[in-house]
């Protein structure tokens, strides 16, 4: 199965006709677990109906804080569960768009739009959902620099243009506009083999990008730092298939990318200091920035240049006090996550942890 248009059938098909829930997945690739969800996004979960939540497929939860009044795109909405959470954040000043390939899918958002934007209590609707193509987001009519946060649940993989993709998603982000996806990555790459089968492609592993590669891609359309926020081993619970596999790894990450000026490709130290100020809502005493950031309310603490500039540069400016400039360097930042710090290693008074 090399050809593109026919990989793109099949993972129409698979998600619009063989899947009428999360039993009928092969794997455990494209779920999610609770735990990953943040309180104030379960509570909205509450609110949604039942068919949206069961035909859902994701392997995360893609939802940043700081929503409120943002225009929001969701690239494979499916039946749209994270763009309803999204709606609810957003309030009514904000907005959010769906767009997804499969009909079938994409009706069942459709279908429940109307009661869903009732039991939030909104005279207007501030969602919509298209049907089409997440590499080109110029069909839709979506401008450059129009859109304040991106997000995706475990469908970039589908694609075979993942360049393309986020090409366009860097294109349609505001400066200073977010990227937060969550998707299935390889710790090598995955053969041609099974790129091409077509039942691990459909469940998300056949597409999944080596995050080397990913790195790479993302350097050389202009983004040098992106921060991963979650990253999760993926068991497969189906030992034929983890037969089929082999050695390759699968991973379930989270991660967030800004589209900013002036980002290094390493963490640099300017003598920086942010504060957090504790107003995002849901999180009165931290925030992760990532997997290792843990800004603590009213506490200064010292962060890289790249830091600062997403902390100030970006819709969280409001709940930052970020001090300092790049007027002078004092070296690289220290700024590795925990897990790859030597032993005996101190802390070094950053937002490290």
């Amino acid at each position: 199965m090399k050809d593109t248009s026919e990989k793109t059938e099949f993972v129409k098909n698979y998600y619009g006709n063989v899947l009428q829930g999360m039993n009928d997945l092969k794997t455990s690739a494209c779920c999610c677990s609770d735990e990953l969800l943040h309180p104030a996004v379960k509570d909205i979960e509450k609110e949604i109906d039942n068919e949206v939540l069961t035909k859902f497929y994701g392997c995360g939860s893609p939802i940043p804080p700081a929503l409120e009044g943002c225009t929001v795109l969701d690239l494979g909405c499916g039946t749209g569960k994270d763009v309803f959470i999204a709606s609810r954040l957003a309030g009514p000043d904000g907005f959010v768009t769906g767009i997804d390939m499969t009909d079938e899918q994409i009706e069942v958002g459709k279908r429940h739009l109307e009661p869903q934007m009732e039991r939030f209590g909104y005279d207007t609707p501030n969602v919509q959902f298209k049907q089409g193509y997440i590499e080109d987001l110029k069909a839709f009519g979506i401008e450059d620099n129009s859109i304040d946060v991106v997000m995706s649940n475990c469908v970039i993989n589908l694609s075979s243009d993942k360049k393309k993709v986020f090409s366009e998603i860097f294109r349609v982000l505001k400066p200073g506009g977010e990227l937060f996806f969550s998707d299935v990555f390889a710790g090598r790459r995955v053969s041609e083999e099974l790129q091409n089968d077509p039942l691990l492609h459909s469940e998300c592993l056949g597409g999944a990008m080596y995050i080397e590669d990913f790195r790479r891609m993302m350097r050389n359309i202009g983004c040098t730092d992106f921060r991963v926020i979650t990253k999760h081993k993926i068991k497969l619970n189906n030992p034929k298939i983890e037969m089929k596999v082999g050695m390759v790894d699968f991973y379930s990450m989270t991660v967030r990318a800004f589209k900013l000026e002036g980002l290094e490709d390493i963490c640099e130290d300017y003598g920086q200091v942010a504060v957090y100020r504790g107003t995002i809502s849901g999180y009165p005493h931290a925030f992760d920035l990532d997997d290792h950031h843990r800004l603590i309310s009213g506490k200064p603490m010292l962060v890289c240049g790249n830091t600062a500039s997403m902390l100030s540069e970006t819709r969280f400016s409001d709940h930052f006090k970020v001090t300092g400039d790049r007027s002078v360097h004092y070296g690289p930042f220290d700024c590795a996550p925990a897990h790859e710090k030597h032993e005996g290693e101190g802390d070094v008074g950053g937002a490290c942890c």
